[in-house]
């Protein structure tokens, strides 16, 4: 059962890492800081609504224009909800009835993380990047981890400011920070885990986005990519990528181009990676139901470009 807590932590404001035992480094010059200001290039980290802005100016503009479409896609799809309901039912039921398809593989895929990949870490400091309206640190609270959100979107409909649906259930806020994933606010090695929380598709530059998270991950400790689309052909990947583009330009006006997101995995990528960073994939393959497992069968016999699949990599941080 959920409990309830007092409203007034909704919106507290950290003045200083120590206050959440997280070690912050400055997003503009990497200076290790001690609180929001850098002592070195004065960069000030702002809070707005408990939420701390970790992007440099230039960084917001050129974020600007894909924050501004995927909002307008996301709030046409259907996303959020004006009801708390909605958000504390998430990822096992989507009371509005509009995903509930995608939800479906979000739960599956998040309870195989919490009973196969997150057991070695009880207790852990986990770090949700693509955290979206924060379902999934919520969850991790709940199971007594200690999540510290990450994502562009701090709207408070699908972005980070839904947290206020949770906070009032949980002993202590969720943490939140605005950042991207390439550039992380975060000292060296002090996570147990890091989740890309169906997220690691809109990196830029997996090998730089992916060396970042090791930076910040403790020795021993996991770095999991969950609910990225994967292809055994680079060919149906790109064809996923202009139909989605094509169908985006033709329903919202838009591409949702404005960033070069890579979109997609492919084993050719995950291999290329394993070899920069020396690091080595344990493939997991959580059951998301017969209907699912027959897709690949039946685009073949239909003449269709092969579907997405979706798997659960993990890679262990050497000391």
């Amino acid at each position: 059962m959920l409990e309830h807590r007092p409203p007034q932590q909704e919106y507290l404001a950290p003045d200083s890492a120590a206050c959440f035992g997280v070690k912050l480094q400055c997003p503009h010059c990497n200076a290790t800081v001690d609180a929001l200001q850098c002592p070195r290039c004065e960069f000030q980290m702002q809070v707005h609504r408990g939420i701390v802005s970790a992007l440099p100016a230039e960084r917001v503009l050129h974020f600007e224009k894909f924050v501004a479409d995927y909002e307008r896609i996301r709030e046409a799809e259907g996303r959020g909800s004006l009801t708390e309901e909605f958000y504390l039912a998430l990822p096992y039921r989507d009371v509005s009835g509009r995903n509930s398809g995608q939800w479906k593989i979000r739960a599956k895929s998040y309870d195989y993380l919490i009973q196969r990949v997150l057991r070695p870490f009880p207790n852990g400091l986990i770090l949700d990047l693509g955290a979206g309206n924060c379902w999934m640190s919520f969850r991790l609270a709940l199971a007594n981890y200690r999540p510290i959100a990450v994502d562009l979107l701090t709207n408070e409909n699908d972005g980070m400011g839904a947290a206020k649906h949770f906070q009032r259930h949980l002993s202590a806020p969720i943490l939140r920070f605005q950042a991207e994933l390439r550039h992380l606010p975060f000292q060296d090695g002090q996570f147990d885990a890091i989740i890309f929380n169906a997220s690691f598709h809109y990196s830029e530059d997996y090998e730089t986005t992916l060396r970042e998270a090791l930076r910040c991950l403790k020795p021993q400790g996991a770095v999991i990519i969950s609910d990225t689309p994967w292809y055994s052909k680079q060919e149906s990947g790109e064809r996923m990528v202009e139909e989605r583009h094509a169908a985006f330009k033709r329903k919202f006006g838009t591409a949702s181009d404005s960033v070069t997101s890579l979109e997609y995995l492919t084993n050719e990528r995950l291999r290329h990676l394993e070899q920069s960073l020396s690091i080595t994939w344990t493939i997991h393959r959580p059951w998301y139901g017969m209907k699912w497992a027959l897709r690949p069968i039946l685009a073949k016999l239909r003449g269709h470009r092969e579907p997405s699949q979706f798997r659960i990599y993990v890679a262990t941080k050497h000391a």
